[in-house]
């Protein structure tokens, strides 16, 4: 069995791996690091986006503003990626926006928070509030966020204030019968953590809200609202 003993970035962006073969003598593993995708936009969901380039089908784990804001499916997207690399998998994270990855790859540094959670609190907050909150020490906004308890928004405060930029600034029907956007609403609270009854009750709140808005972002922006009160 070889036994790893250093892992480095190579000069053409690809992970390189230093390892022993069972003899003792060194070997080398590659492996590329995926920075960016362009390609065709087969299937898309609140957290997951598959992208096919010149033949291979990509899947790649999303936060809901990238989904929000993701053409339909056939249609030609290009996604900033962010690789993560375990002992037994490789994971490929999308963002449309470059400010996004960015504050991603920022919450990754922050003790006890991983690639799935990190992804989780990009979905439940805008990255200009989000930056607003962390720069203003506002622990109480961020513990809105799903999954977030006061420990790690208090951490998220005190390792990344100064690292980041300053920011920019009715009758209840079944959602079963929901239209398509309305349905994914639902399932993006699902995989934010949420019963789906619990996201059916603040759908209907947020129907009620948007003024007859239809577009998911609104809907899913005011069932957090609605959540968080």
């Amino acid at each position: 069995m070889g036994r790893l003993l250093a892992l480095a970035g190579g000069s053409d962006g690809r992970r390189v791996s230093l390892g022993l073969t069972g003899a003792g003598a060194p070997c080398l593993t590659i492996a590329p690091m995926i920075a960016h995708l362009r390609g065709t936009l087969l299937a898309k969901h609140p957290n997951q986006a598959i992208v096919e380039t010149h033949g291979v089908g990509y899947d790649v784990t999303i936060s809901v503003p990238t989904f929000s804001e993701m053409p339909a499916a056939g249609s030609e997207v290009a996604l900033h990626i962010h690789t993560h690399v375990r002992e037994d998998a490789l994971n490929l994270y999308g963002f449309l926006r470059l400010t996004e990855k960015h504050l991603f790859e920022k919450l990754l540094t922050v003790s006890g928070i991983g690639p799935k959670l990190a992804i989780t609190i990009l979905s439940g907050m805008p990255v200009d509030e989000m930056v607003n909150a962390i720069r203003g020490g506002d622990v109480a906004r961020l513990t809105r966020i799903p999954g977030i308890g006061k420990k790690t928004a208090e951490r998220m405060v005190l390792e990344l204030r100064d690292k980041l930029p300053a920011g920019t600034g009715a009758a209840e029907v079944s959602v079963t019968a929901a239209n398509p956007v309305e349905e994914d609403v639902v399932s993006a609270l699902v995989n934010l953590g949420y019963q789906r009854a619990t996201a059916e009750k603040a759908l209907l709140a947020a129907r009620g809200a948007a003024s007859g808005a239809k577009n998911f972002d609104a809907l899913f922006r005011g069932a957090l609202g609605a959540l968080a009160k």
